[in-house]
């Protein structure tokens, strides 16, 4: 079974910054998919962004110039950078792997960001 951890949350203020950590319990090369997932107080768990396993990354535009998600193959470990942070970024940020052949799945807990006005 597969693992993830998030970590980094944590409380600042509007125009803040976070950095965001997923250490993966196995080899990330493996995953064909890697992506960050946000779900506000209230809402539904929605995309922010991802990283496929040739390099190419995609992000909703509402965090596109703020938000900067990368790996290191070598720690096993995905990120997120989260500057000029915004009260609406706040909730709960979820970390998500995936490979396709075989197909499979996998979340973290996620790790809670509050940003305050």
């Amino acid at each position: 079974q597969v693992q993830l951890v998030e970590s980094g949350g944590g409380l600042v203020q509007a125009g803040g910054s976070l950095r965001l950590v997923c250490a993966v319990s196995t080899e990330i090369f493996r995953f064909s998919h890697m992506a960050w997932y946000h779900q506000a107080p209230g809402k539904q768990r929605v995309f922010v962004t991802s990283i496929h396993s040739g390099g190419s990354t995609s992000y909703v535009d509402s965090v596109k110039g703020r938000f900067t998600i990368s790996r290191d193959l070598s720690k096993n470990a995905l990120y997120l950078q989260m500057n000029s942070l915004k009260p609406e970024d706040t909730g709960v940020y979820y970390c998500n792997v995936q490979s396709l052949r075989p197909f499979s799945d996998y979340w973290g807990e996620g790790t809670q960001v509050t940003v305050s006005p």
